[in-house]
């Protein structure tokens, strides 16, 4: 049910869509947050395993390259992690996959700035205006064009190339919710 009609649908409708009680999915999950969290933490394992995937690939960009576009594939299939993934998942369950996908990136930026192929002002935490920016674009074109954000995409990952390009404005702050 969110995969179809996102993270909003009314928790009656899961209950009735799984067959069961009210009672039994609030006992099961006394919170959409809790249902949330089961449903979803399984992405953010995937999401943690293509970013040490990505950390480990020989070639720095092509590493990142494969994690942005491994993550916004899973944004693109799914949307209820579509908007999971724009609004955050803060969960105790949460973290620990956060913190290691966050070590792995970190390894892989610092890399890939070093052997000049990321522009050297790019932070990982500038990772969440692509969730963002592409979470809107798979929302907006759903309907008539469910491929538009990978055009969207291939834009993006031209904005972290090392290339000639004047210095990102600084940011007070990161733009990720903790």
């Amino acid at each position: 049910m969110f995969a179809e009609h996102g993270i909003d649908v009314a928790m009656a409708d899961i209950a009735r869509h799984a067959g069961v009680s009210n009672g039994t999915l609030y006992n099961r999950f006394p919170t959409r947050d809790d249902l949330i969290e089961a449903v979803f933490v399984d992405r953010l394992e995937s999401l943690a395993a293509l970013a040490e995937r990505a950390a480990a690939d020989p070639d720095p960009w092509s590493g990142f390259v494969a994690y942005v576009t491994g993550m916004c594939e899973l944004q693109a299939g799914d949307r209820g992690f579509n908007e999971v993934a724009a609004r955050g998942m803060t969960s105790t369950a949460a973290q620990p996959l956060r913190d290691a996908a966050g070590v792995s990136l970190a390894d892989l930026f610092t890399r890939a700035a070093r052997a000049g192929v990321l522009r050297p002002d790019a932070r990982v935490d500038d990772l969440a205006f692509v969730i963002w920016g592409i979470s809107r674009t798979v929302e907006m074109t759903r309907d008539y064009a469910p491929d538009a954000w990978r055009r969207h995409l291939a834009l993006l990952i031209d904005g972290f190339r090392a290339v000639d390009t004047p210095p990102l404005p600084e940011l007070s702050g990161s733009p990720r919710r903790h």
